[in-house]
């Protein structure tokens, strides 16, 4: 029996991938930097926006690239991100079934907490765990292990829900059942090769696997 579900945010409940481009796409051009690729952003997401930034500008830059960033990036959620398919409705009926619902994201806490309640999303969580330090950054278990402890669970009746390596690493690193979703930053071929505990393709598949 399922007591408590984790999700990770980006791809999983949210796509920001937008947001992430057009703020991204704001630091190249002042810095005088090649514009990005929507394809550039999603395979470039996931250990934090710091992280993010470097993998596009000069090591001596990526201070001053993640100021510009982090400016611009409040604004350009509020305009461009939205709600997955089938998200509200799953974690509505997840809630009513009485299991615990919690996020675990590499985003910052500032910028998760922004998109959270935007989108109308916050009311769904018992705990929002998020990774403003190096150590908290998925695949490590910290932000996992943190909900788990704060929620009195069980590790046997544990899901994480993620889209990418990272989320199916760190599922596994926190010892509970991995669950892949594809539709975010890796394929279905790439999450299959790390072998979760099930892949599904919409968020309500959940209802029918917790059923089982």
């Amino acid at each position: 029996m399922i007591k408590l579900i984790i999700f990770d945010l980006d791809g999983t409940l949210i796509d920001a991938y937008g947001a992430i481009g057009k703020s991204l796409n704001f630091v190249l051009k002042n810095l005088g930097y090649k514009k990005a690729s929507l394809y550039q952003v999603k395979i470039n997401v996931g250990l934090g926006d710091k992280n993010f930034v470097s993998r596009f500008v000069d090591g001596k830059e990526v201070t001053k690239a993640l100021a510009l960033y982090r400016g611009h990036h409040r604004d350009a959620l509020l305009r461009y991100s939205r709600v997955k398919p089938m998200v509200r409705k799953t974690l509505s009926v997840l809630r009513r079934q009485g299991i615990k619902l919690a996020v675990a994201s590499n985003r910052p806490t500032k910028f998760s907490h922004i998109l959270l309640k935007h989108l109308d999303l916050e009311k769904y969580f018992d705990v929002i765990a998020c990774a403003d330090k190096k150590h908290e950054l998925k695949p490590e278990p910290y932000l996992l292990l943190k909900v788990i402890r704060k929620l009195k669970a069980d590790k046997d009746k544990v899901l994480y829900v993620g889209d990418m390596a990272y989320d199916i690493k760190a599922g596994r690193n926190a010892k509970v059942k991995p669950i892949a979703i594809i539709g975010g930053s890796c394929s279905r071929k790439e999450l299959a090769a790390l072998k979760p505990y099930k892949i599904i393709s919409k968020l309500n598949a959940l209802l029918k696997l917790i059923k089982r």
